[in-house]
């Protein structure tokens, strides 16, 4: 049989993919299994948005678009940009992509030669350190502990750059912590930046309208003008107007990077679904009323996650500022046995145990670069949050 590229021993399925498919394959064997896994709203995409989409079908608007994005699309997020940031992009430093997580990828892909580095503070979204691995370099990992309300130090990051460094990845609000830089605590790394010009800034803000408690969110761009033209911004409809089937994501940075991401989105995948663009222009200028409801919703059920699972025998669980997901710390249960007879040795068995004893999904921190945790997402239903959260508790109580 014919083999495989080697490229794909550097790489793997999201371990919240992996808990996703198991806690599938329970349910459908008929156990009541409630997933807190997936990092999607658990809302539905605004209606005006979904007849903007309609209306672009019917006017025949099917063909294939540019493959940086439509003019509309690329002037709403110059616009939002604007309005959000205070932050100018010219329309030919704007690209749009299906999902971030292609915009990201596009520009790891344009820039990282092999034995290049990449420094990506810790606990962070899985698919950093694979697109770096795809590319034969090396992630380079700078812990952001939980007394540092796990926020990167801007001395750390100081520390783990070397002439191979290429990019700083940022992820503010992060994934999978919830945490928040502040203002002053990103003009910090901006000194730090500032005595590094050779390395790229990726500020990706996916959840950045999901704040909370008055938190103000701001960008390294925005803080730092004179790293503009190093700086790549990152964002997109998914999270904020609960799109992410839509596959709609962009970025705002440096035209000579903008023009090498396009290059590279077009051997990928050209442009993005028109209707989808349609869709992303009438969310943006559009009622923003639905934000509001899921900024209210998420910030109740952090409330009651933090609440609940510091209430858990062995579990202390910090209170994020920011995105749907809380990271509570596993240490109290390690070297313990559960009720059905599991030694949980670290936090892969904590989850594992979770799901098979209490049918409840989540992942283990180790996934995220950070042990022993896990990562809870609160997209999900008032009632199914709390369920899980109480099955929680009892798994606790039944340890040994």
């Amino acid at each position: 049989m014919p083999g495989f590229a080697s490229r794909l021993d550097r790489v793997e399925l999201a371990a919240s993919v992996r808990m996703t498919i198991k806690a599938r394959e329970l349910r459908a064997a008929g156990k009541p299994v409630i997933t807190l896994t997936t990092g999607e709203p658990n809302f539905d995409s605004p209606l005006h948005a979904i007849e903007a989409a309609h209306q672009a079908a019917l006017k025949g608007d099917t063909k294939y678009p540019p493959q940086d994005g439509t003019r509309a699309l690329k002037e709403a997020i110059q616009a939002k940009f604007r309005r959000d940031s205070n932050l100018d992009y010219a329309l030919d430093e704007i690209c749009v992509s299906n999902g971030a997580k292609q915009a990201i990828f596009n520009a790891i892909m344009a820039t990282v030669d092999p034995e290049d580095e990449v420094v990506i503070p810790v606990p962070s979204w899985i698919a950093y350190t694979q697109m770096v691995q795809l590319c034969e370099a090396t992630p380079v990992l700078v812990t952001c502990p939980q007394n540092n309300g796990f926020k990167p130090r801007a001395e750390d990051i100081d520390a783990a750059i070397t002439p191979k460094t290429k990019w700083l990845i940022l992820n503010n609000p992060n994934n999978p912590t919830g945490a928040c830089c502040s203002a002053e605590e990103l003009e910090a790394i901006a000194k730090v930046m500032r005595k590094h010009p050779h390395v790229w800034i990726m500020s990706d803000d996916m959840y950045e309208h999901l704040v909370f408690d008055g938190f103000k969110h701001t960008t390294m761009a925005q803080i730092a003008p004179d790293l503009k033209d190093r700086t790549l911004t990152v964002s997109g409809v998914s999270k904020t107007y609960a799109m992410t089937g839509w596959r709609v994501g962009f970025v705002g940075g440096p035209k000579n990077l903008i023009k090498a991401m396009t290059v590279m989105q077009g051997h990928v995948t050209a442009g993005i679904s028109t209707v989808g663009q349609a869709a992303a222009v009438a969310a943006m200028t559009g009622p923003q009323d639905g934000v509001d409801e899921q900024i209210t919703a998420y910030k109740r059920r952090r409330d009651v996650a933090v609440e609940m699972l510091n209430a858990a025998k062995g579990i202390s669980c910090h209170k994020p500022e920011g995105a749907f997901y809380v990271f509570p710390n596993v240490a109290g249960l390690l070297g313990k046995t559960t009720t059905g007879g599991r030694k949980l040795n670290n936090d892969e068995d904590v989850c594992l145990a979770l799901l098979e004893e209490q049918y409840v999904a989540a992942v283990h921190g180790a996934a995220y670069h950070m042990s022993p945790y896990l990562r809870i997402s609160t997209a999900t239903a008032d009632d199914d949050l709390v369920e899980g959260l109480r099955r929680i508790q009892t798994f606790c109580e039944g340890l040994t």
